[in-house]
């Protein structure tokens, strides 16, 4: 386990012991990156049986209750979080199936692009898909997710691996 995985689960320990019980149906997925940890829990599913029209808005009444209902508590858990790990925190929660993420962080990313790259994401806007070349390059980088999930967990997978490898190894400091 590295120092990364440690510092997960301590988080993912810190909410479990810190969120109400009966906010979610079970334990919230905690996700983490250099930035942001991102709490997204279960609300229960509406009826399988209803008319799609009328589970769409259940749906969306659920999510807008509970985001209503909750906002102080999450914003005090939130400020002692972002206190104690030194990093914001985004909300979001699942029901039936979809989920819907109530704040993130919005982080600039710096790159370099060619001109090759510079047009793709120029035609993009002259197209109307984007406003602009950020929001072009967000596009990009949420289809090539969603269209790669599989592929993508599995590098994560590796990249743990190679951490813990890495951990194991010789300390080369001393």
């Amino acid at each position: 386990m590295t120092a990364n995985d440690d510092v997960t689960a301590e988080v993912r320990g810190w909410f479990a012991g810190r969120l109400p019980e009966g906010w979610f149906t079970g334990a919230p997925e905690i996700f983490r990156d250099r930035e942001e940890i991102a709490v997204l829990g279960t609300l229960p599913d509406p009826p399988a049986d209803l008319p799609e029209p009328e589970r769409a808005a259940l749906i969306e009444g659920l999510v807008r209750r509970f985001r209503e209902e909750t906002r102080e508590r999450r914003i005090e858990i939130a400020g002692e979080a972002e206190r104690r790990f030194r990093q914001k925190v985004s909300w979001g929660v699942v029901c039936g199936g979809e989920a819907v993420m109530f704040t993130t962080l919005s982080v600039p990313v710096m790159t370099r692009l060619r001109q090759a790259e510079r047009q793709v994401l120029d035609t993009l806007v002259a197209a109307g898909v984007a406003r602009s070349r950020s929001d072009a390059l967000a596009w990009c980088v949420r289809l090539v997710g969603k269209h790669t999930d599989t592929w993508l967990a599995e590098l994560r997978d590796a990249l743990q691996h190679v951490d813990r490898i890495r951990a194991s190894g010789p300390d080369v400091n001393s």
